[in-house]
C-alpha cells in the first residue's frame, strides 16, 4: 500500500531562477539533471532530508489561478523546527514570508512564502 509520498512534481516557468531558489536559497541539493530535447525542456530532480522535489521548466505553461482557488493541489507544507527561525533565514535570502501564526486545527506554528512562479510553499512546525 501507500508508505510515504515519493515526489513532488512543480512545473516552472524559468529554468535558472528556479534552480537558484530552490537550490541556492532554500538549499536543495541536485540528485539529478536532464535536458529532454523531445519536449524542449529540463527535468531536475531536487532533494532536502527526505524531501524530494521534481521542478519541469516549461515556459509556456499556464499561468496558476489564484482566486478564486482552482480544485488540486493547494500548497507545499515543509516540516521545520523552529518557524521563526527558518522564516528569518528565508528573509535573510530574500525570500518574502507572511507573519506566523498558530494553526488551530493540527497544532503548532506556520507561515507561508512562495517560489518564483508564485506557487505557495508553507513552513510547518
Amino acid at each position: 500500500m501507500l508508505t510515504k509520498t515519493h515526489h513532488v512534481a512543480i512545473i516552472c516557468s524559468d529554468y535558472r531562477r528556479s534552480r537558484e531558489f530552490y537550490v541556492e536559497k532554500l538549499g536543495f541539493d541536485v540528485v539529478r539533471e536532464v535536458w529532454r530535447e523531445d519536449r524542449q525542456d529540463y527535468l531536475t530532480m531536487l532533494r532536502s532530508g527526505e524531501v524530494v522535489l521534481e521542478l519541469f521548466t516549461k515556459p509556456t505553461a499556464p499561468q496558476r489561478p489564484t482566486q478564486p482557488e482552482a480544485l488540486g493541489l493547494r500548497h507545499l507544507a515543509f516540516q521545520v523546527e523552529n518557524v521563526e527561525d527558518t522564516a528569518a533565514w528565508l528573509n535573510s535570502r530574500g525570500i518574502e514570508t507572511e507573519p506566523i501564526r498558530t494553526d488551530t486545527i493540527n497544532g503548532g506554528r506556520m507561515t507561508f512564502f512562495k517560489d518564483p512562479d508564485g506557487l505557495p510553499l508553507e513552513l510547518h512546525e
